[in-house]
């Protein structure tokens, strides 16, 4: 039998954490006046266990020692850990993930065994995610960052917004940074957080004869009421859609990153590093020829395209897609997608060696956005995939070869990680942030909070005329 103190050393936790532990029952130990003492045996079996059964959405506990000269993070919603790889090359330390998929848990703990991991967030509190991470009660954290699940708010969805599952559990991601008070918070989502609404109502019920849409039923209700509860939080809030081509992807694929700072001052724009045309001190974007050319040959793990596909690819050239085949073959080929509106540029694609890839997307051999190499006749690989978004060379992906690309095509490039991670260590060590004046973010227009709020405004001022 060990004391308290003994534990602690042995476990590499405080002697509180071991308290708790006692309290929880994952040590075998017994109460003696005000003081525990525990089972030596169940200790190492903690050790030994506690990556055992990763598959299930059960704690891990971290042993590893907190670098009192690194600033620290914890990570929600991690997925293949993409942001976290970025931030730890800006200087951070993540402390804990938070993941429930059953391949992503796998490849957090194959990569980073010694990080602690927790799993849905709506089971822990706050008190509960500081002990899980090795943290004192009043400890500071500088970051809590996460990317909540994006199908409630993507434009090719429902849109359903909080009403949907995974709409409540962003808010429980909100709670959770407003409970935990950190330095920082950073919040990643996909372009239709801007538009999406608080609360749907169906088109069958809107226009004349019914009331008008309300302030929460807006296009952007959701964010509006995002950012409206951070400011009440003593957040100061800023965010922008951010082509992570512009940070030196070999992609360009656009995100929300919202940036909210304990500190009064209204955080600045991430800093890019690149540009399409490589103006001034920017340089040009990087391209898929540059990200995939230290593929060894033969490594290639990927899908197939089915022959009935095959056999339009093997007509079309690089960068090219179903509107370059001929006309009869574009009706046959599309079928009654042909007469459907939009531009359908994903039907049929081949990528261009010399541009960014488009945005990766979890399954590279779906009819409508289909992501070919561009001279051979097959989807894109699962290492195209990992450069692409540019996990390292030694980051291994788990799971079937689907959980791959599901995993891959998720996470945030880790150079938008690193965007993210440079900028928030510049304003920690009150250094100055490079502005560059009318630089476009991204493609779209009213992106950033200053405009977005203008737009929003005009839209309720003029529903409510």
């Amino acid at each position: 039998m060990l004391s308290v103190s003994e534990a602690a050393v042995k476990l590499n936790l405080s002697p509180q954490q071991v308290r708790n532990l006692c309290r929880d029952g994952k040590l075998v130990s017994e109460k003696i006046g005000a003081t525990w003492i525990i089972n030596e045996k169940s200790i190492d079996k903690l050790i030994s266990s506690t990556h055992c059964g990763v598959a299930e959405n059960q704690t891990v506990y971290g042993f590893s020692k907190k670098d009192k000269s690194k600033p620290i993070a914890l990570s929600f919603f991690s997925g293949a850990m993409g942001m976290d790889l970025g931030l730890k090359k800006a200087g951070f330390q993540t402390l804990l993930a938070s993941e429930i998929d059953k391949a992503c848990r796998k490849t957090i703990l194959k990569n980073d065994p010694d990080i602690a991991l927790i799993g849905d967030i709506r089971e822990y509190s706050a008190s509960e995610v500081r002990f899980v991470s090795g943290l004192k009660p009043d400890e500071d954290i500088d970051l809590v960052v996460g990317g909540p699940p994006c199908q409630a708010f993507s434009t090719a969805g429902k849109r359903k917004a909080f009403e949907d599952e995974r709409g409540n559990v962003f808010l429980t991601f909100i709670d959770m940074i407003i409970e935990l008070n950190p330095r920082f918070a950073v919040i990643e989502n996909v372009r239709g957080l801007l538009s999406a609404p608080l609360k749907h109502r169906t088109h069958n019920e809107r226009g004349e004869g019914f009331r008008e849409l309300t302030t929460d039923e807006l296009p952007g209700g959701a964010l509006n009421y995002i950012i409206d509860k951070l400011r009440k939080a003593g957040f100061s809030v800023s965010f922008n859609l951010y082509n992570a081509a512009n940070f030196g992807t070999p992609q360009k694929r656009e995100r929300v990153i919202i940036i909210c700072s304990r500190d009064s001052k209204k955080p600045p724009y991430l800093e890019p590093t690149h540009d399409e045309s490589g103006k001034g001190e920017l340089k040009k974007w990087r391209t898929f020829k540059n990200a995939v050319k230290t593929i060894p040959e033969g490594a290639h793990e990927h899908l197939e395209f089915p022959e009935k596909r095959l056999r339009y690819y093997r007509m079309l050239a690089e960068g090219q897609n179903w509107k370059n085949l001929p006309l009869d073959l574009q009706m046959e080929a599309m079928g009654a997608s042909f007469y459907s509106g939009g531009g359908k540029t994903g039907f049929l694609r081949r990528l261009k060696w010399n541009e960014p890839s488009p945005t990766l997307v979890t399954h590279p051999a779906m009819p409508a956005t289909d992501l070919c190499h561009p001279v051979e006749n097959r989807p894109l690989s699962v290492q195209e995939y990992m450069k692409l978004q540019e996990f390292p060379d030694h980051w291994e992906i788990q799971g079937s070869l689907l959980d791959k690309y599901k995993q891959i095509g998720n996470a945030v490039p880790v150079g938008l990680g690193y965007a993210v991670g440079k900028l928030l260590l510049k304003l920690m060590q009150n250094q100055e942030v490079r502005t560059l004046k009318n630089f476009k973010y991204s493609r779209y227009k009213f992106t950033d909070e200053v405009s977005w709020k203008e737009n929003f405004d005009m839209t309720l001022a003029i529903e409510s005329a």
